[in-house]
């Protein structure tokens, strides 16, 4: 499909989670997830200035490998993380060029806007400032990545109609949830004209490893698909969507990709019918909204593993297993080097950052009292 005039297919590599060896990005294996992905068709790279290391390995693994004209690459601008100051702000997209080589960016986003976040973009003239950036060649196409009300949305497109395209959280498990509003933001966006790109179609991770329930209507109506296939081709059959990313970690997870989106042209009415199914299934499941951003360990003054300690509840009420549950904590905060849950002083920072709305410093409450 032709989106902003750029040849773009259905499946892009998003560079949030990619594979590690030893605390550090795999750059080698990242190269062969690379290598794939172009010989596949694909050519959509997303990575941001506050992914750690991730400008840093895409310059490896595809810009100094690969002409440029072979693949479009966006990276984001958070200029909420931080910043004192325009200069500081601004500083990032130099940050950005120098880390990935790249020359130019296809995409740029103004990052994780919505609730307290926007201010900064407005008090530092980002909206004018980006668009300078555009004129210079150094920017081919400006959008804005949200996570907020489709209230909020409306204001933003409204107040920016030079934006030219929006990125959305969107999935099956959030399309009507209250708290994301998946589906109503997206048909804001549309309504405003402005083509999606689709981040997070898996929720983190979840949807590739959903509960029995769910597994057992997706597996009923395709035995041979993965249950992360079904997220993403949900995201994919979307009007106006211009790319779905998807955060690969591995190389088997590049592989099962390719494999159904490589000739991906469309969910029949009956494959649309078992999502609604499995959305059903999933609804009945209180799970944390966590998606794994991160963003609430960047202003935590305490360093708390609160995303790793969110997995990890989740584990225990998906799996029903403490053992299993302790483990993951124990991987994913201890192992890490960050602190317990038990060790929140409950200043609320990460409420402010958090794209999900959870209500962190009560939930890591219960999860003191559930794990440790």
């Amino acid at each position: 499909m032709t989106y902003l005039g750029e040849e773009i297919k259905k499946l892009g590599f998003g560079l949030m989670r990619l594979p590690q060896k030893d605390g550090v990005i795999d750059v080698e294996q990242v190269k062969e997830m690379v290598d794939l992905f172009l010989e596949a068709g694909f050519t959509y790279f997303d990575t941001a200035w506050a992914y750690t290391g991730s400008e840093d390995a895409i310059r490896q693994a595809l810009v100094e490998r690969y002409p440029r004209e072979r693949y479009q690459l966006a990276t984001k601008n958070a200029a909420w993380i931080n910043c004192k100051t325009k200069e500081e702000a601004y500083a990032q997209f130099d940050v950005s060029l120098a880390r990935t080589g790249a020359g130019y960016f296809d995409f740029y986003l103004l990052h994780n806007l919505g609730e307290s976040r926007t201010r900064y973009f407005d008090e530092y003239d980002m909206w004018n400032w980006v668009q300078e950036k555009k004129k210079a060649g150094l920017i081919k196409h400006v959008g804005f990545s949200f996570h907020s009300t489709p209230e909020e949305l409306e204001e933003i497109l409204n107040a920016h109609p030079e934006m030219e395209f929006v990125q959305l959280q969107i999935n099956y498990a959030d399309w009507d949830n209250p708290a994301v509003q998946s589906g109503r933001c997206y048909e804001v966006a549309r309504k405003h004209g402005k083509p999606v790109i689709v981040m997070e179609p898996v929720k983190g991770g979840m949807l590739a490893t959903p509960p029995d329930t769910v597994v057992k209507v997706l597996k009923g109506a395709e035995p041979d698909s993965s249950a992360a296939s079904w997220a993403v081709r949900f995201a994919a059959n979307l009007d106006g969507v211009i790319t779905v990313l998807s955060g690969m970690s591995s190389v088997e997870q590049m592989k099962d990709n390719l494999s159904y989106m490589k000739t991906f042209t469309g969910m029949t009415e009956k494959q649309q019918e078992t999502l609604e199914q499995a959305r059903e299934e999933m609804g009945k499941i209180p799970l944390i909204p966590c998606t794994t951003c991160n963003y609430c360990a960047k202003v935590c003054p305490m360093g708390i593993g609160i995303s790793g300690s969110f997995t990890a509840m989740n584990y225990l009420t998906l799996f029903g297993d403490i053992k299993a549950a302790r483990g993951q904590a124990e991987w994913l905060v201890n192992g890490r080097g960050l602190k317990r849950a038990d060790e929140c002083i409950k200043c609320g920072r990460c409420e402010e950052a958090c794209p999900q709305h959870i209500a962190i410093r009560d939930t890591l409450e219960k999860v003191s009292k559930a794990l440790l």
